[in-house]
Parts: C-alpha cells; sequence; structure tokens
C-alpha cells in the first residue's frame, strides 16, 4: 500500500474515478493498475494562486490485498451483564457506554440534565429571559457542552487510540460521511442532537439505561463497590426524590464544568489537583471579512466558510484562539446564577453573517497566589470570580463588550457593531473588567495577530467578555496504567471534567479507554 497527494481546484468535486487517475498520474504507473483506494484526508490550501483541495489517499495495486472498508465491533445485549455506572452524558460517557456495550458490559448513564431536545428549550429561556436552569444548560444534558458549539471534530493525534473508530461511530449513528475525511471536520448544532439520540437509543436498545434528571450527588463505598446517591430532579413534590445505584466500577465523566464534583471531592478529602486553564474573551468578526482575509480575497460561494487559527506568546505565556466558530452566533453558557460566560457555536451550514472565536491566555496556578489558600480549588475560585465580575458589572447576562481597536488602546468604545449574541452587549471597559495580567496579553497579542492575518485588528471586531470555561481548572488525578483514581479503585475519572482531554474526540477517546480498562483489555 502507498501513500499519495493529489490536488483538484476547489470549484468542482472531483469522482472516484477522477481521484484514482490523478493517483496513477502521480504513482507514473499504468492505467487500471490501482486496485482499490481510500481517501484519508481532504485539506483546503489558499495559498497562492488558485484554492485547491489536497487529497491524501492510501493505494493498493493489482496482486495486492484490496484495503478493507472499517468496520464498526458489534454491540451486544447487555442486559443481564455486569452494569457499570457512567456518570455524565457528554461524549465521554457516551462513548464509554457504547464501548462498553460493545465489550458486553451494561453501561448505567446517570445525567444531571434533561435530553438533547428539551435541553433547547432551556437554553432558549437563558437567552430570551435570562433564567438558568443549573442543571440543564449549555454545558449540562444530554451530549454534554460539545452538543451546541458546532460538534468540532479536529484532533487527529492518535496517542489516545484509533480516531477512526470514533468518526466511524458518528457516522454510524448519522453524521455526514464527510467527516471522515475531512481535516477540520464539524457536524453542526443542527445536525448534532440527531446523531446524539441516535447513540442514546441504541445504548438503550441493548440493554443499557440512560437516566435523565439524575443528579449524582455523593459517592458511598461499599464492601464490594461503589453506591452512587442520585438526587431525581424535576419531580411531582410527592415522589421520592432520591435513588440509589450500585456498582463495581464509576467512569466519572461529568464535564469541565460540573464544579460540585469538585465541592465533593475537596469535602471528602479525596486527591484533586489544580490545574491551569485559559480565560479571556468571545472576538465577533463580520464572517465576509474573515473571508477576505483567508482567501486573499477570492472568496467564492463554493468554498468552505473560512475559519482560522492564532497563536502567541505574550510575557512568557501562550495567547491563542480556541473554538472558533466560523459563520456561527454567540451564546450565554453560565451554569449557575451570576455568572457572565460565553461560548460560540455554529450550524452546520455555517451561514450566519459573523464569525466568532475565543480568544484567550494561558493561566497556571502560580498566575493566581492569592487564591493559595483555597487549595485545589485555587483555580476553580480565581474562574468563579471572573464569571461573577462580569456579570455584576452589569447585573445581568448582558455581555460588557468593547471594539478591538479601542480595547488595545485603553479606550471605552463609544458605540458597538451589530452582534448575533441575543441578550445583548454594552460598551464596557473590559482592559480594566479583565484581570490585568489577562487584559496586557490580549492587548498585545492583537496587533501581532495581525501580521498573520492582515486586517484582523480592527474595530469592526467585538470582544465581548468573558470566554472562561476552556477546560477543566481542577484535575481529578489517576494511574497512569489503571486510568483508576489514585486513591479510589473502581472510580474512574475521564474526560474534560477530569483534566485528560480537551474537545469531542479526545474526550470520546478517553471514555473508550476507560471502557477498554474496566473490561481488562487495554
Amino acid at each position: 500500500m502507498k501513500e499519495v497527494e493529489v490536488v483538484f481546484p476547489a470549484n468542482a468535486a472531483p469522482s472516484e474515478k477522477e481521484i484514482v487517475s490523478a493517483c496513477e498520474r502521480s504513482l507514473r504507473v499504468r492505467p487500471a493498475t490501482i486496485n482499490s483506494h481510500e481517501i484519508r484526508k481532504r485539506s483546503l490550501d489558499a495559498r497562492g494562486g488558485e484554492i485547491k483541495f489536497r487529497y491524501r489517499v492510501n493505494v493498493t495495486f493489482k496482486g495486492e490485498q484490496p484495503i478493507q472498508p472499517y468496520k464498526l465491533q458489534e454491540f451486544q445485549n447487555v442486559k443481564d451483564a455486569e452494569p457499570v455506572i457512567v456518570v455524565g452524558c457528554g461524549p465521554a460517557g457516551l462513548f464509554a457506554a457504547l464501548k462498553l456495550l460493545q465489550v458486553g458490559l451494561k453501561p448505567i448513564i446517570l445525567e444531571r440534565g434533561k435530553d438533547v431536545h428539551q435541553r433547547k428549550f432551556d437554553m432558549a429561556k437563558l437567552s430570551k429571559e435570562q433564567q438558568v436552569n443549573p442543571n440543564s444548560n449549555y454545558c449540562f444534558g444530554e451530549g454534554g457542552a460539545g452538543t451546541f458549539s458546532d460538534g468540532k471534530l479536529y484532533t487527529r493525534s492518535t496517542k489516545k487510540g484509533d480516531i477512526r473508530e470514533i468518526l466511524h461511530m458518528f457516522v454510524h449513528f448519522g453524521a455526514d460521511p464527510a467527516i471522515l475525511i475531512e481535516s477540520h471536520a464539524h457536524i453542526g448544532s443542527d445536525k448534532l442532537p440527531r446523531v446524539i439520540e441516535n447513540m442514546r437509543n441504541c445504548i438503550i436498545g441493548h440493554g443499557g439505561e440512560v437516566h435523565f434528571n439524575s443528579w449524582a450527588t455523593d459517592f458511598q463505598r461499599t464492601s464490594s463497590g461503589w453506591d452512587v446517591v442520585v438526587e431525581e430532579l424535576d419531580l411531582p413534590d410527592n415522589l421520592s426524590g432520591r435513588k440509589i445505584y450500585s456498582a463495581n466500577n464509576i467512569i466519572l465523566a461529568t464535564g469541565h464544568s460540573a464544579r460540585d464534583i469538585y465541592e465533593l471531592f475537596n469535602a471528602k478529602g479525596w486527591t484533586i489537583e489544580p490545574k491551569g486553564f485559559a480565560l479571556g474573551v468571545r472576538v465577533e468578526h463580520p464572517q465576509h471579512l474573515i473571508n477576505n482575509i483567508q482567501y486573499h480575497g477570492k472568496y467564492q460561494p463554493y468554498l468552505p466558510t473560512a475559519e482560522y487559527s492564532l497563536v502567541t506568546q505574550v510575557d512568557g505565556r501562550g495567547v491563542f484562539s480556541f473554538c472558533m466558530c466560523p459563520g456561527g452566533i454567540l451564546v450565554p453558557a453560565a451554569t449557575g446564577e451570576g455568572e457572565m460566560v460565553l461560548n460560540g457555536m455554529s450550524n452546520s451550514a455555517r451561514n450566519s453573517k459573523w464569525a466568532n472565536a475565543g480568544v484567550v491566555v494561558q493561566v497556571n496556578p502560580e498566575d493566581v497566589p492569592e487564591y493559595a489558600h483555597h487549595g485545589p480549588l485555587q483555580v476553580l475560585r480565581f474562574q468563579q470570580d471572573v464569571e461573577k465580575k462580569m456579570f455584576a458589572a452589569s447585573g445581568s447576562i448582558k455581555a460588557p463588550a468593547q471594539r478591538m481597536e479601542d480595547f488595545s488602546r485603553g479606550v471605552v468604545s463609544k458605540d458597538l457593531p451589530e452582534t448575533s449574541y441575543k441578550p445583548g452587549a454594552y460598551p464596557a471597559p473590559l482592559h480594566e473588567l479583565l484581570p490585568p495580567f489577562v487584559a496586557s496579553r490580549l492587548q498585545k497579542a492583537f496587533p501581532e495577530f495581525n501580521k498573520k492575518m492582515r486586517g484582523y485588528f480592527t474595530n469592526k471586531a467585538l470582544l465581548l467578555a468573558v470566554e472562561s470555561r476552556t477546560s477543566s481548572p481542577v484535575r481529578i488525578p489517576r494511574d497512569k496504567e489503571t486510568l483508576q483514581h489514585v486513591s479510589l479503585p473502581g472510580i474512574y475519572p475521564c474526560g474534560e471534567g477530569a483534566g485528560y482531554a480537551g474537545g469531542i474526540v479526545s474526550s470520546a477517546l478517553d471514555g473508550v479507554n476507560c471502557a477498554l480498562k474496566i473490561k481488562g483489555i487495554l
């Protein structure tokens, strides 16, 4: 088998026959020499003159074994199998549960939030009426935070496992097969809920359990394993709101915003530790401006909506773009009252008139020594205080905002451009509201980014605060070999909430690995 790269103009998708012929020409072999092929990656190249797509293709020749299609492991009926409790129904929890089905163990998913469709009503209420449901929002509920932030599948690192399994699983449950080859694949927040629902139906259909409105409030050791104490939410007053689920093993996949888990572990004296994260603003440009920059003035409607990825070093800390949403909108992502938190999302078509991205500064524990007395919750307390300060500035989830050049000059904007953020924005001195070590680095970073993207540094761009849920500010440490908590056998900290993943794909892989460890085959 050989790998070959072939190039085609971006204005028309080549047929399979055209791709094979191009591979044969590139390899200088006769026509019909190739007996099988597999496209591994497609990436856009806007450098130089003509905008083109580059295809990386694996091929085999006559006389060689043809490339076999990727095949998922079959799901087993686990109705009467050994149970494993999965706390959290984000990508780590979902993919852990799916893998448990494949290896013959019964997943019991406990999710404090609602199903993926009911979540939408609570998110709409948050945007329109500024009412936060602390258990059902952009972070909590079926599918986790990634469900309503574009469904990006950018991770391509193979360190944690077979990424093809994750991508093929998404396709199996209804995602566009194009995600298998796109270098910057995404599903879209309009299509991902259906995929997530199909996953849930598979889990239930094969004997697993999925319990929504089931908030895990305590973990208690037993002689044979663990009890999980669950508070049942949204029940009529005359019904019991408390249940206990028992199992030998628990996969803890609660996400980076489940602060109650960190508080619980800390109160019990169970080992957790402070962890760095990143904090900054959401930057919103007109999408046509980003298109013009990235395509060098040659954007055409048939081209993908332009995105960007920026990084620089300022005063010893990384400043970088995060969760870029081309053709997207800004949404409120608070999980409790009195918090101001922003996130971005895009639908599959990425067709809004705005582009947004988090632009954030790395924050390490040593950057906030004044919070050291909080011990392992040091960085979490800092994160909470910043979110509360941003909320207090207006007493609402209306976003404090500033034009980009004004921010870097330290001048409050006289007016603001139109924004996609439905609760609205108001002129505010972000250069004063943000922590000084964050604000000063951002002020220096934006002109630096302009050197890489001419036109990026402009007062047409709006900064809104605060982007603070980039990753967990706490790590739940686990043994490198067993993946179990360092002092709690049978508990498997997993995904973003435990500090071991960043994004949908890496979280899903971590869930798969935890399931395999429990089965004893990894």
